[in-house]
């Protein structure tokens, strides 16, 4: 045998055994050469057994291979610039020289233009390496979700297993026991609608970095005692501490401190300072040899979390389980205060102001009631609360302001002069914030045909002291002729020093003073001193909570212009606040 029929018998050998599909195809598919492992590929797939052409008989699988291939001009490239994939659908058992093999469910196919006229593919079963892709992809996916996308702090999966291992490790060793934190930032929506998303993400990145420092080998929590705490991201703003050994309450409490004070340093967000703080729930946890529930144990943190933002935030609360009970009340309350409107369960009460020395009536406070059917009368500073944290205080405003004006302008046209001067309706900042607040003012101004002058709105000192949005909202609805008063002044964050920066015509002095007017020198100094620097500013006087003749001889003498509590009057429901003005109103006359 010659040297060149030596070398095509190789060659021939080596297609039939080569490991791989080789085909070599006319432009239009039809197959010139096949090997075994092409034919054994192809054969499942061929109908009624026929191998004339790839293009036709992968068809049912890649419908545009064809058009794909008949694109591709350039001579020694493969179609689509590498393997195409070819999945396979119902894979099953095929025999293979006699053994069972499963059918591929993926098939490699490289179609190479071999020259003008013809194509050379090869074909091979890729299911193997596609499973494993699969596989290496989910691993990947599973790490990334391991990991906060945002912050890079172990995720809630993570946090979950700490507290499971932390539970297992726990029963070992007598008294033994581990602590959660659980941490939410205060007002974190208000960052994100004045600020924006971003600046928010931002604040979220650099809270996790404060974590992160707190819990870092040796770092601040490991020096109070705290051996090996994570710190993770639950989601939106709330992140969590989990402590694995914890000595004792004090110790985590102590931590829980040292977490309100460092996450309430300011934080420098696009070169601008934000002040933020946070709420943390303390749970230390005595493991029940027997069982865990991590959901559980982060819900109670969370109860403490929420116990410590309803006592006004930058704080920590330690759990108790009567905070469960105050949970539930508090879930109740939101859910029916949302229909409480319109199955008419709330109402307004008036509380009468009067001009000192004396007990003419020449003014009133509006205060919002609810009698639940269930719960009975559930205090103002409980629901307006809720009210306001879950967004329905516009609807609850723009009920006591049209009520309000409604009961004065009945007065007004039923006592005529001897009606009072003027209704008092207190407001929050999720009001003064919203930009419809002044247009409801004015319709309520409007329908009732009050004057704005007769309306004063009530804010409380530390927001009309600290917060911007107010004080702007405050001046237009000045600009517009209403008064503004202060409320509970002396229990906030202003200064006599500050008062003549405040948009405030009315201080309202607060009642822990007046109650100790007639016993304490201090407070009663402390009382004169407001009346004086008031009077200086051109700021007329309220004394709030007089409950005594003596109370209300001590604040005229102090010239407080006039005078609210319960000497005068409890609050009262319309009707009986009208008889009550009937009645001064036939006294004052005599």
């Amino acid at each position: 045998m010659t040297e060149d029929g030596v070398a095509y018998d190789a060659l021939i050998q080596f297609l039939y055994q080569a490991p791989v599909g080789l085909l070599r195809l006319e432009m239009d598919g039809e197959i010139i050469l096949i090997n075994p492992m092409a034919a054994a590929l192809l054969m499942p797939l061929a109908p009624a057994g026929a191998l004339v052409n790839l293009f036709d008989v992968l068809a049912p699988l890649a419908p545009d291979l064809r058009e794909r291939a008949m694109a591709h001009a350039e001579v020694g490239s493969a179609v689509g610039g590498g393997t195409v994939r070819i999945p396979v659908a119902n894979a099953s058992a095929v025999p293979d020289a006699g053994e069972s093999r499963a059918r591929p469910s993926v098939l490699g196919l490289r179609l190479v233009r071999f020259d003008a006229g013809t194509w050379m593919a090869t074909l091979s079963d890729i299911t193997q390496s596609v499973r494993d892709e699969q596989r290496a992809l989910t691993d990947r996916l599973r790490a990334a979700s391991r990991l906060d996308g945002l912050t890079e702090l172990p995720s809630r999966e993570v946090i979950v297993e700490h507290i499971e291992r932390a539970h297992a490790a726990a029963p070992g060793s007598d008294g033994a026991q581990f602590g959660i934190l659980f941490i939410d930032i205060d007002r974190f929506q208000r960052v994100n609608a004045t600020r924006g998303l971003a600046a928010g993400d931002l604040l979220l990145q650099s809270v996790a970095d404060r974590l992160r420092r707190l819990v870092e080998p040796e770092g601040a929590l490991e020096r109070l005692g705290l051996r090996g705490p994570v710190a993770g991201r639950l989601g939106a703003d709330e992140f969590v501490i989990v402590a694995p050994e914890v000595h004792d309450a004090q110790t985590l409490a102590e931590a829980a401190r040292q977490l309100v004070g460092a996450l309430s340093e300011p934080y420098v967000i696009h070169r601008r300072a934000e002040h933020a703080s946070a709420s943390v729930g303390v749970l230390l946890v005595r493991p029940d040899p027997t069982t865990v529930d991590p959901e559980s144990l982060l819900q109670d943190a969370s109860i403490a979390m929420s116990d410590a933002k309803a006592a006004g935030g930058a704080r920590y609360s330690l759990f108790e389980p009567g905070m469960k009970a105050r949970m539930a009340r508090r879930a109740a309350i939101e859910s029916d205060l949302r229909g409480a409107l319109m199955r008419a369960e709330l109402s307004v009460a008036y509380q009468p102001i009067v001009a000192l020395p004396g007990r003419r009536c020449v003014g009133m406070e509006a205060l919002v009631r609810w009698q639940h059917p269930t719960l009975g009368a559930v205090p103002p500073q409980e629901f307006v609360a809720i009210a306001e944290e879950v967004g329905l205080i516009q609807a609850l405003g723009r009920f006591v302001l049209f009520e309000a004006c409604g009961a004065f302008a009945a007065w007004r046209h039923r006592f005529g002069d001897a009606a009072p001067a003027s209704m008092s309706v207190n407001v929050s900042r999720a009001q003064l914030a919203d930009r419809q607040f002044a247009g409801h003012v004015q319709e309520a101004l409007r329908s009732t045909g009050m004057q704005a002058s007769e309306l004063q709105l009530e804010v409380t000192e530390s927001m009309a002291a600290q917060d911007g949005v107010v004080q702007q909202a405050l001046q237009t609805l000045r600009r517009m002729g209403l008064s503004i008063a202060l409320d509970d002044f002396g229990t906030g964050y202003s200064s006599l020093a500050t008062l003549h920066l405040l948009p405030i015509d009315v201080l309202k002095i607060d009642r822990s003073f007046v109650m100790q007017v007639e016993t304490s020198l201090h407070h009663r100094v402390l009382i004169e001193a407001v009346i004086l620097v008031a009077r200086s500013l051109g700021m007329r006087t309220v004394a709030e909570g007089i409950e005594t003749e003596g109370q209300a001889a001590a604040v005229a003498a102090l010239n407080c212009d006039k005078g609210q509590g319960y000497l005068y009057s409890r609050p009262m429901p319309q009707d009986a606040a009208t008889a009550w003005l009937e009645a001064h109103r036939a006294v004052d006359a005599v």
